[in-house]
């Protein structure tokens, strides 16, 4: 055991979306476990008593893949890795990864072909584990033996005299089934660790976070009413500080129906007393600096990314009026945000990951956010947490259920959710990709290629990529395997939607759009979508049992000119990481989702309504 209190695992990082997932893995396993470069010296592997290599976007054969210490398999520590790290371990031992034209994304099933395999002791042999790779490992090194597949690719590997262990898929996410006791093989079984490690010690490591950064400072804080924001408002008051607390909650236009009245009343009830600012325009009106030049307005801009920084940057903006409206000091007063690590991994943060790609910009990792950090003025002691974490931390606090339990909601609200374009999004290849498309069709369900773009997360990578849509007979099970299926050959997209209606569209894909940007219009009629939905997800007390639902306008009219269409995004997960949808009929009711989809064709300015069947990944869960 190194020289401190608990075993200790290194996870090395070559850019990974799910790094933090595997630390808090580890970590719920009671053991204490840090993200570390690739390129960590000697030294600094010396402190660790096994080493997890996480996955990356870049491929191994790459000139400019991330720089990496080889040490990290000599040292004699026990290693798992993962994907990447698998590639990496492979190409070291002078083994074989290639891109084959097959790539796998989202839940797949694997088969153990190893029965002795220390790594899947105590997991069946077929069981299903979330895939997200282009290359493959195609030639085992020296020593190395396979342990299992996956539609006859290599899925895991092992030496086991050397205590090495590779998957390609990955162990630390929901999606795979058995991927937490596989993870526990590897750090009890195989690398002989005591577990010892408790939520209580990151608990504690907030506290002292809040404590040594604030000082005697005093600090703003914004509150959505989401629980990330209402468990950093109960830390900070828990911490004593000495300086003044002030608690914000902003109405920026973009709320869901009644959030700012239902927020400021939970508050209250919490004990937190809350500052409500009520200013849609500020926001409308706002642009910002983007990589040296300045950005359209809020309401002019169709880019998601650009909204996104523009909504972000906003609320530091506001920030500097509140700190001069409330008489504060500018250059000490501390901003406070309930920042997850999971926001700073797909925003590509520092703070998270040195080599990961960015996934889409959270509007609390925006450089001027970033600037604010740089000069010591921001705390979010949530940063090393992920939601189940800090529900769970909530409970302890004894914050109140209805706060807990809320699903996530997030800062740029509704900005994010309404998919806008000036005009069809049809590359060279649209045609190419409907005709691919059309290969997954049955007899009974059609497939129409859409002219919109969403964000995936595809190979740890952001795709930016055509909306796939299903419709005829709605066989639920048949649609979420044709949904899965399709990623895997029709690379051109990363979201598969069914489309509600009696009759299937014969077209291969549609081309007419409503032009759409950030407006009071599209705002409300999204937002009576929202609560039509919300309402009857809550009428059957079925909240519980999805952890996200996002309501999302995109603007395929279908030939109705005019119209814009409307998407249900179920989610269940732990994680908020990886997911997979709620599928009707298992999950939720398929009367309840019918009841959902009749009250959102209320509004006779909805051409459609869909049902997104896409995971996480390759599909985020949020469609920018």
């Amino acid at each position: 055991m190194s020289a401190t209190a608990h075993h200790r695992v290194a996870i090395l990082d070559p850019g990974a979306q799910y790094g933090k997932l595997i630390d808090k893995t580890v970590r719920r396993l009671g053991v204490e476990s840090q993200i570390v470069d690739l390129a960590c010296t000697n030294d600094e592997l010396s402190q660790y008593d096994a080493y997890i290599v996480a996955g990356g976007g870049a491929s191994v054969h790459d000139d400019d893949a991330p720089p990496y210490n080889p040490d990290i398999f000599k040292l004699g520590r026990p290693v798992l890795g993962i994907c990447y790290g698998l590639q990496l371990m492979v190409k070291e031992f002078g083994g074989g990864v290639e891109k084959l034209d097959t790539r796998e994304d989202g839940p797949i099933e694997i088969e153990v072909v190893r029965a002795d395999s220390a790594l899947f002791s105590g997991t069946p042999t077929k069981q299903i584990a979330l895939m997200t790779h282009g290359d493959t490992v195609t030639k085992l090194p020296d020593g190395f033996v396979l342990d299992a597949t996956s539609g006859g690719l290599t899925a895991a590997i092992s030496n086991a005299d050397a205590k090495m262990y590779g998957t390609q898929f990955h162990p630390e996410t929901d999606l795979s089934e058995y991927g937490s006791k596989e993870i526990s093989n590897f750090l009890f079984e195989i690398a002989g660790l005591t577990a010892g490690y408790t939520l209580e010690d990151r608990h504690q490591s907030a506290l002292a976070e809040i404590r040594d950064t604030v000082g005697d400072r005093d600090v703003l804080l914004f509150v959505s009413g989401g629980v990330d924001s209402t468990i950093t408002a109960l830390l900070m008051a828990e911490a004593k500080l000495k300086g003044a607390v002030h608690a914000v909650h902003v109405d920026h236009g973009m709320m869901r129906h009644n959030e700012s009245e239902v927020v400021e009343i939970a508050l209250k009830d919490a004990g937190i007393d809350l500052d409500v600012v009520r200013d849609p325009d500020f926001f409308m009106d706002a642009s910002t600096d983007i990589r040296g030049n300045m950005s359209k307005t809020l309401r002019e801009t169709t880019d998601p990314e650009e909204k996104r920084a523009i909504i972000g940057d906003a609320f530091i903006k506001l920030r500097n009026r509140e700190i001069d409206r409330l008489g504060l000091c500018p250059d000490t007063t501390v901003l406070a945000m309930g920042t997850l690590r999971p926001d700073l991994i797909e925003s590509a943060s520092e703070l998270a990951s040195g080599n990961a790609k960015v996934i889409k910009t959270h509007h609390n990792d925006t450089p001027l956010v970033r600037e604010l950090r740089a000069r010591g003025q921001v705390v979010e002691p949530l940063k090393e947490l992920h939601k189940d974490e800090v529900r769970e931390l909530g409970m302890r606090l004894g914050a109140p259920d209805e706060l807990v339990w809320r699903h996530p909601f997030p800062g740029p609200g509704l900005g994010i959710r309404l998919l806008c374009a000036d005009g069809a999004f049809m590359k060279d290849d649209f045609e190419n990709v409907a005709a691919e498309l059309a290969k997954h069709a049955t007899s009974t369900i059609k497939t129409t290629l859409l002219p919109v773009r969403t964000v995936g997360v595809q190979g740890d990578d952001r795709t930016l990529s055509y909306l796939a849509a299903l419709s005829g007979e709605e066989d639920w099970p048949t649609l979420q395997r044709i949904a899965r299926a399709i990623p895997k050959s029709v690379h051109g997209v990363n979201r598969i939607v069914y489309i509600f209606g009696d009759a299937a569209i014969e077209e291969t894909s549609v081309k007419d759009i409503t032009p759409t940007r950030p407006s009071v219009e599209a705002f409300d009629q999204l937002r009576v979508a929202d609560d039509a939905a919300t309402k009857v997800l809550s009428k059957h007390g079925l909240n519980k049992n999805v952890a996200q639902m996002p309501i999302v306008s995109f603007p395929v009219n279908f030939g109705q000119q005019g119209k814009r269409s409307i998407g249900i995004r179920t989610m269940i997960t732990n994680d908020f990481m990886t997911g997979d949808i709620a599928l009707p009929g298992k999950e939720l009711p398929v009367d309840v989702v019918h009841e959902m989809v009749n009250e959102i064709k209320k509004d006779e300015s909805i051409a459609k309504v869909v049902y997104d069947l896409t995971s996480k990944p390759p599909g985020t869960t949020e469609w920018e």
